[in-house]
């Protein structure tokens, strides 16, 4: 995995979006928060190898699903065409979620922790 861009700030709405504005050096990849702080940016995560996976997931979805795979990440994905969110932990995926959806999902997941 490569970390891409470290660095150490507070997890809010208008830096998430700057990070994924489409013309931003850093929106290529994956964003990492941990214990509330965005850690990394423009990381590349490792591919799942799995041959079940539906056609249509690209490289965005299949690296969420093979980084869930090998950690306990919580991990969201937005596609940039459709703007669907999938979400996808310990190798098992949702997708095609609604926003409420997901924050019911993230809610139930990090009470069991």
């Amino acid at each position: 995995m490569d970390l891409g861009e470290r660095f150490y700030a507070d997890v809010n709405a208008q830096l998430i979006e700057s990070i994924f504005f489409k013309n931003s050096p850093l929106h290529d990849g994956a964003l990492i928060i941990s214990n509330e702080k965005i850690k990394a940016a423009r990381c590349v995560l490792p591919v799942s190898k799995k041959t079940t996976l539906p056609k249509q997931f690209g490289l965005r979805h299949r690296a969420a699903i093979g980084f869930s795979e090998l950690t306990d990440a919580l991990v969201i994905v937005v596609s940039e065409e459709t703007g669907n969110i999938l979400f996808a932990y310990n190798g098992k995926w949702k997708e095609n979620l609604t926003a409420e959806q997901l924050k019911n999902t993230l809610i139930n997941k990090l009470k069991k922790e």
